[in-house]
């Protein structure tokens, strides 16, 4: 009977350490849930020669922050969608942000800028050589997309649509969620697993003893 007491009292012990955990996680997110405070981040460099943070955009009634690169097929193929989504919600006070973490030469600020110039996108695209924001939101995938409300709570995160094929795409989720946002509505659905390239993550050295 001891046995059993000692045993049920250290699952007990176990559940309160993990317990805080689970609750600060998504369904398909380590890091952040629905309702949480976004992470802000500041003076991230961008392809318009500027540095950006989450305080420039206050006035902004939402804010979709899109973490994507050049080096995946996937997240190419959503960027005319992402500068669509940009000009449909700009006039209704929303603001889109893409930004790359990946630190490969095709995905580093340069190649950004080239393509940003030659496409002529009207989003601000930042480059985050330190990886800090991605590991702020736990983004794991390019495209990934998190839609801020007016308090700059996750409101949204996951996917854009259901479709990786534009033509194909029935359920758009992040404009849906702007659109409850704008009108003061709960988000239909506020989160999916995102589609696309794994974000590359820098390998952390570890320190010789």
């Amino acid at each position: 009977m001891r046995f059993h007491s000692i045993t049920r009292n250290m699952i007990f012990i176990g559940l309160c350490l993990v317990w805080p955990a689970l609750l600060a996680a998504g369904e398909f997110n380590t890091i952040l849930n629905i309702g949480d405070q976004a992470p802000a981040w500041s003076q991230i460099p961008g392809a318009d020669g500027k540095e950006h943070s989450l305080a420039d955009l206050a006035d902004r009634k939402a804010v979709v922050l899109v973490f994507t690169c050049l080096s995946c097929p996937t997240a190419l193929d959503y960027e005319e969608r992402i500068e669509k989504l940009r000009k449909d919600y700009a006039p209704r006070g929303v603001e889109v942000v893409a930004v790359c973490v990946n630190q490969v030469p095709q995905d580093r600020l340069e190649a950004i800028t080239q393509r940003v110039q030659k496409k002529g996108y009207t989003f601000p695209y930042l480059y985050d050589e330190t990886q800090k924001i991605a590991k702020d939101y736990g983004a794991i995938f390019t495209p990934e997309f998190y839609v801020l409300d007016g308090e700059r709570k996750i409101a949204y995160m996951g996917a854009m649509d259901d479709k990786t094929e534009a033509e194909s795409v029935e359920v758009k989720y992040v404009s849906a969620a702007l659109d409850a946002i704008l009108s003061g509505q709960p988000v239909p659905k506020a989160e999916v697993i995102a589609r696309g390239c794994r974000i590359r993550y820098a390998r952390e050295r570890r320190e010789s003893k």
